[in-house]
């Protein structure tokens, strides 16, 4: 499968928000405009799927399956749209996949972005058309005041730059409820990535929300692994089960994969509620065979804490973890 990068991002252009898992319905109208006014202040044009306030109900929180996917095919229909952003993540996004004119896409590639939930679209996409999609920021996330500096940056860098991009990690980490409060806000100090295993490795980037990317095991959605590192991580929604749950997907995922063609692991740094450390991640890795002689990184820059850097599924990844830790993607 021929690969397909899509255009970077220009001043100028239109950023599509449509809502393949919840609703907009969900966030706040400050968080709506100050996300809406931030992206027009980098100089981009913002518009809106017709159906992103759609909710069939309280318990799934989404517009109807021919809502979302009509929402998705009319963003890459748009010769005006150069690249869509998710509102926000959710639980069935994966309700979705059997239901998009993959051909439409490959035939009109473009920019989608988003986290979280939106892993099973993002690589679903590039499983069956080869076109590069992005683990970043959500449109909710531009709606955060203060500590999206990281994250605004390497979303610049990564849509709106051809040159490689070295990941550092954030000075401070933040784990609070910003959309409540944004007045009211903890930064913690980033002692940065940790190495569980030591080496080198380079590959084609795989990966996003765990649990989720484990939806596409056995499916035709699921991307190819060869010669490839992970990048991984989870939610704390288990609370201090996190660790147990944690093991369980990695080792469904090893299992799926056979351990072939896995170049190296970068794991996306854990929320509080998870209570996670250097000691339990290295009990969680050295218990997999399959993975025992390949590079292994913590405490990475994206997931469910922020800020996050935006990095390409599908795109390619150089780790160096001999020492410190030195990481380079490919753009």
């Amino acid at each position: 499968m021929n690969k397909i990068i899509p255009n970077k991002l220009k001043i100028g252009d239109e950023i599509r928000v449509i809502a393949p898992s919840r609703s907009m319905k969900i966030l706040s109208e400050e968080v709506i405009e100050i996300a809406k006014s931030r992206l027009e202040q980098m100089g981009f044009k913002v518009t809106f799927g017709k159906n992103v306030m759609n909710s069939i109900n309280d318990d799934f929180g989404c517009a109807s399956i021919v809502d979302r996917v009509e929402d998705l095919h009319d963003a890459f229909k748009d010769k005006n749209v150069k690249a869509i952003l998710t509102v926000i993540g959710g639980y069935n996004i994966n309700q979705l996949l059997d239901y998009i004119d993959y051909n439409l896409i490959k035939e009109n590639p473009k920019i989608i972005c988003g986290f979280s939930d939106i892993t099973a679209l993002s690589n679903a996409i590039y499983a069956k058309t080869g076109l590069i999609t992005y683990y970043g920021p959500h449109f909710s996330s531009f709606g955060m005041k203060y500590g999206f500096d990281y994250t605004m940056n390497y979303f610049k860098d990564m849509l709106m730059n051809n040159k490689d991009i070295s990941i550092e990690s954030s000075t401070e980490w933040s784990d609070d409820s910003w959309y409540k409060n944004q007045e009211d806000r903890e930064f913690i100090k980033n002692d940065g990535m940790k190495i569980i295993n030591y080496g080198k490795g380079e590959g084609t980037i795989i990966g996003g929300n765990l649990c989720t990317l484990n939806l596409l095991q056995g499916t035709e959605y699921m991307p190819n692994v060869n010669n490839s590192i992970l990048f991984l991580e989870d939610d704390d929604l288990v609370g201090n089960e996190f660790i147990r749950e944690f093991d369980r997907d990695l080792q469904s995922l090893l299992h799926h994969l056979k351990g072939n063609g896995i170049k190296g692991i970068v794991i996306g740094r854990a929320e509080k509620g998870a209570s996670m450390n250097f000691k339990k991640w290295k009990e969680i890795i050295e218990t997999k065979k399959e993975i025992i002689n390949i590079p292994v990184i913590i405490n990475a820059n994206f997931g469910h804490t922020t800020p996050i850097f935006t990095f390409p599924i599908g795109g390619y990844a150089t780790i160096d973890a001999t020492e410190t830790v030195k990481m380079k993607i490919d753009n």
